[in-house]
């Protein structure tokens, strides 16, 4: 059994943490439009959007950098789907025991996304991400038979062509999907088993990498403000606005591993309450996400847990992290019960088996 790195797990709790922060504001209606008046409440809001826009591309980061080392495991990819299907068939029949969801409600699309969540893209993450472990034998094959130097110069085209062009020019690029898919996921992949196999010295110092996300995070803000003030002066620019909040933004890319530096370089034992704690929860993160991004959820809780666009900047702040924290908790909780049925269903088909 391979030994998790408790700084690390504790990155994927706060990456999730920061997924929640984001479909909080979004979903509950709280970035007001790049292209409209702002109060003092849209300035927290963006800001606050800056700095947990790293999150997708941190847990891509967390799972190139073991998928690298480690072979493909068809019973993994197995163990996820069923994982999603028990969210997604099972989260509509509970919201109708509530009286929350009217059956009659339910489209036949919506139907099939709860049917094939990963066919019809119930969860877009999910349906990138398994696009990615597909591919990720061959694509960790040929990062460890490159030499450094190969491998190197293969990211910067990708990230050249993927990232960069859309970063530095100023149109909408029509083959640009903004991180949303599995090949930018795979570059994700590429960049993370580079960074397993030869690591980047310059982000190797804790406090320099802490900076340095700092500094990018405050950089996609105020570029995106900058890009702002151009257009609501001259009109320009409306497509670029939001560019610096793409996934795929070079600024995105390099906050997210400096981040993911800034943690790897934190010696945290397992040993103790806190490690086991966090070693205890991690691997339950993802049933967080499939929790409340359900297709009858999604739009649903931040309204239930005080999303509103007339609170104030104070305000704002204290339900987002007070939601945050709600919903982590409780999808935490609700995977840990998942994980108990499955392991009771694993051992009932084994003890048939030996019959």
């Amino acid at each position: 059994m391979k030994k998790r790195i408790v700084s690390i797990e504790l990155l994927r709790i706060l990456a999730m943490m920061m997924v929640v922060m984001l479909h909080y504001l979004s979903k509950g209606g709280l970035l007001t439009p790049l292209t409209e008046e702002f109060t003092a409440r849209a300035y927290v809001a963006w800001l606050l959007e800056a700095f947990s826009i790293v999150a997708v591309n941190v847990y891509m980061l967390i799972s190139g950098y073991f998928l690298v080392e480690s072979g493909f495991k068809p019973g993994r990819l197995a163990e996820l789907i069923c994982q999603v299907l028990f969210y997604s068939l099972l989260i509509p029949p509970v919201l109708m025991a509530l009286g929350i969801l009217d059956p009659g409600q339910l489209t036949v699309y919506q139907l099939l996304q709860c049917l094939f969540p990963n066919q019809m893209v119930h969860y877009w993450f999910i349906t990138a991400y398994i696009t990615m472990y597909l591919f990720a034998p061959v694509l960790a094959a040929g990062a460890k038979h490159m030499s450094q130097k190969q491998l190197r110069n293969t990211i910067m085209l990708l990230l050249l062509f993927f990232s960069v062009s859309k970063s530095v020019l100023p149109v909408q690029l029509e083959m640009d999907n903004q991180g949303y898919d599995g090949l930018w996921f795979m570059c994700v992949f590429l960049v993370a088993a580079y960074m397993r196999l030869y690591g980047i010295p310059f982000l190797q110092k804790g406090k320099r990498a802490a900076l340095c996300y700092l500094g990018s995070c405050l950089l996609i803000y105020g570029l995106t403000m900058g890009i702002r003030l151009i257009y609501l002066k001259t009109g320009h620019l409306g497509n670029f606005i939001h560019s610096p909040y793409d996934y795929n933004h070079v600024l995105t890319l390099f906050a997210a591993i400096s981040l993911f530096y800034a943690f790897s370089n934190w010696k945290l034992s397992g040993e103790n309450w806190i490690g086991k704690v966090i070693l205890r929860v991690a691997p339950c993160t993802l049933g967080v996400y499939l929790l409340h991004e359900h297709i009858q959820l999604r739009m649903l809780w931040p309204l239930w847990l005080g999303a509103t666009p007339d609170c104030s900047p104070p305000a704002l702040v204290l339900r987002a992290v007070g939601a945050v924290l709600l919903v982590f908790g409780i999808g935490i909780l609700v995977d840990m019960v998942r994980i108990a049925l499955f392991r009771l269903v694993k051992k009932f088909i084994q003890n048939r088996r030996k019959l």
